[in-house]
């Protein structure tokens, strides 16, 4: 099965997939009911770390495969899908501002290095835009070093975007 045949399955039954991504917001909702004013938050980052881990790979491949189609295939917003395309962000969004409205994200295990990993996935795609962009020939006199350099405070800069996002 290819990624074309599993999207256009996905687009002739979209239900259990609309589901599952209202679903997960509703979840972290009612767990911050259930875990408001309990003292076991050991537990709760862990029921908050399989929701946060159900969401954001999701939506992480949906930011990735958006930012793909619209940079380097140049699709129109106009033909854009919105179940597989937009609804896993606005879920993973959703759910990340109602999980942190309850449980500050140093307690979740393992968020470090799902941001770790969408900052790696935003730095290689602006890498690879970047290159896209320019004729390799024209830059040839800029030293490898200050290339090294951009490319490290790229890094440092979405990163820190991310932690003030969040």
């Amino acid at each position: 099965m290819t990624l074309f045949q599993l999207f256009q399955y996905i687009s002739e039954n979209p239900w259990p997939l609309v589901f599952y991504f209202l679903l997960l917001p509703f979840l972290a909702w009612i767990v911050g009911i259930l875990a408001n004013g309990s003292l076991d938050v050991k537990f709760w980052s862990y029921v908050y770390a399989v929701l946060v881990y159900a969401v954001c790979i999701p939506g992480i491949f949906a930011v990735t495969l958006n930012t793909y189609l619209f940079l380097f295939e140049r699709q129109s917003i106009w033909q854009a899908n919105i179940i597989m395309q937009f609804l896993p962000v606005i879920s993973m969004a959703l759910t990340l501002m109602l999980i942190k409205s309850k449980i500050p994200f140093s307690l979740i295990p393992g968020f470090g290095r799902i941001s770790g990993f969408l900052t790696l996935i935003a730095a290689l795609i602006g890498v690879m835009w970047f290159v896209d962009r320019i004729h390799l020939v024209a830059w040839t006199y800029v030293p490898f070093s200050a290339i090294l350099i951009g490319f490290v405070l790229t890094l440092i800069a979405i990163r820190f975007a991310w932690s003030k996002l969040f």
